[in-house]
């Protein structure tokens, strides 16, 4: 069987992924299972916890044992726990299926940007990567609707319908995903091990890095309280529009579709200016989307009415899908090193979960005993080390002189 291109693919892998039903599964959370502020948070904790244990050996075994099989089993395992949350409406339930998908999403995360990159090549990354978030907005309209009309019908089927498709993506990686740009290691003891051990070389030997990881920290602290709030927010506090008495799903879709929206123009705007450009270019941009996401996140938070609280939210949203590439181009350009690429990933995510099971019980705490209202801005503020992380990139041309000659110091 004749395999697509690997640019392709990509994009088809983006839109199988616009199915995930995870603005549905967060009005089923409010209004079916009943969750705390807490809870909601807590939901993300426990995923993220699995993640951060499971993330660095999952790089390594997508580094050892081949890019598609780690896609192939990271979906299968994602859908299936994403079935488990829509069929038992439970809180320990839905937190134990809520690990499960951590643990798959850990077989995903740094394999899908490596396998891009290897295939692709680290120069064309950045556009590619640009032009897959504005197709994932225009399929995520599709996707929403999809998945708000079977809502409709049943809250709890359109969940498992997320976690049907997401297993299917999995079949389709292992008949259809092409694979030319890795080449397989001669199967050796302890290689998971050495792979592991290579990559945090690797991330030790690179000063760069070191600011990656720090802002990829404060990034996941701050996005626990936005994540998993959002809309509890409209539902508790900001309240949603009586028009037509809509249900609340239906309001969410079209936030979604309105998000979309936004976010394939300011892609489309960004496209041109991060293709093949340097690290400070990249660097300032992601100086600046940061600010802005900054404000957005208090701004949403401190919203009292929809019309203020709904441009905060596209703002906020549009930001936060437009560094993720960003991110990762800057990210693959200080790895050039294949064999450890998608290790090295993995421990940025790794910087980023740990934030994230940092930072979600503590706002979560925040939520439980101030209100929703003061766990967002929280988060929010929990973004200004990043900005810090950026300026110094920005400040330094690109590079990181001061941490350089700390660590020759230190070889010394």
């Amino acid at each position: 069987m004749k395999r697509p291109s690997a640019t392709t693919f990509n994009y088809a892998l983006v839109v199988a992924s616009s199915f995930s039903p995870f603005v549905v599964t967060a009005v089923y959370f409010v209004r079916v299972v009943h969750m705390t502020p807490l809870q909601l948070v807590l939901t993300g904790t426990v995923m993220e916890a699995a993640v951060f244990v499971f993330e660095v050996p999952t790089g390594a075994f997508a580094d050892t044992y081949g890019r598609r099989r780690s896609l192939a089993v990271s979906f299968v395992i994602q859908g299936a726990a994403i079935v488990a949350v829509g069929a038992v409406p439970h809180f320990s339930a839905i937190a134990a299926a809520w690990a499960l998908w951590g643990f798959g999403y850990t077989f995903q995360s740094g394999t899908w940007e490596a396998w891009l990159a290897d295939e692709v090549g680290v120069d064309r990354l950045g556009g590619v990567l640009m032009r897959a978030t504005r197709l994932g907005y225009a399929s995520g309209i599709v996707g929403l609707l999809t998945g708000v009309g079977i809502a409709l019908w049943n809250i709890q089927a359109s969940v498992i319908f997320g976690g049907a498709v997401t297993i299917a993506t999995g079949a389709a990686c292992v008949w259809l995903m092409p694979e030319t740009g890795w080449a397989p290691r001669p199967r050796e003891p302890r290689a998971l091990l050495r792979t592991a051990a290579a990559g945090a070389r690797y991330v030790h030997a690179q000063p760069l890095l070191a600011l990656l990881l720090g802002a990829a920290f404060f990034a996941g602290a701050s996005s626990e309280a936005f994540d998993r709030l959002w809309e509890a927010h409209f539902i508790r506090d900001v309240g949603l529009p009586s028009l037509a008495s809509l249900d609340p799903v239906v309001w969410f879709g079209i936030f979604g579709i309105a998000i979309s929206l936004v976010g394939m123009v300011a892609s489309t705007l960004l496209i041109r200016r991060f293709d093949g450009a340097g690290n400070v270019t990249l660097a300032r941009g992601l100086l600046w989307l940061t600010t802005v996401l900054m404000g957005a996140s208090v701004g949403f938070g401190l919203a009292r009415s929809l019309p203020v609280a709904l441009c905060a939210l596209l703002v906020a949203r549009a930001m936060r899908s437009l560094l993720s590439p960003v991110a990762m181009t800057w990210l693959n350009r200080q790895i050039d090193d294949s064999a450890v690429r998608a290790t090295v990933i993995s421990i940025a995510g790794q910087a980023d979960a740990v934030g994230e099971a940092a930072g979600g019980p503590a706002l979560g705490g925040v939520g439980n005993l101030l209100g929703i209202r003061a766990a967002l801005v929280a988060g929010g503020l929990l973004l200004a080390p990043a900005l810090g992380f950026y300026g110094r990139v920005v400040l330094h041309h690109g590079r990181e002189p001061e941490l350089a000659a700390l660590r020759a110091d230190a070889a010394v």
